[in-house]
């Protein structure tokens, strides 16, 4: 796969951020390339946690098991008397 370059104007926090990363012997490149896919993996797993929420949500015996378990918890935490 062919090389793409890539120009941008970095603002002060992502300029702080490429020093980070640069810090730790990366060159400009790698540190870029290593901040890309990270945030692409970060995004990826956020992405699918969402899609896992939704699911959940939507499904009427999750839905049956939470209110059961928010019931169970809630004697549990009835006050107890003198």
């Amino acid at each position: 796969m062919a090389s793409k370059v890539v120009r941008a104007r970095l603002d002060g926090p992502s300029e702080a951020a490429l020093g980070v990363l640069l810090s730790e012997g990366r060159n400009e490149s790698e540190a870029v390339r290593t901040a890309l896919v990270e945030a692409g993996v970060r995004r990826r797993r956020r992405a699918a946690l969402r899609d896992e929420a939704a699911r959940l949500a939507a499904d009427p015996e999750d839905r049956a098991e939470l209110v059961r378990l928010r019931d169970e918890l809630d004697a549990l935490m009835a006050p107890v008397p003198d």
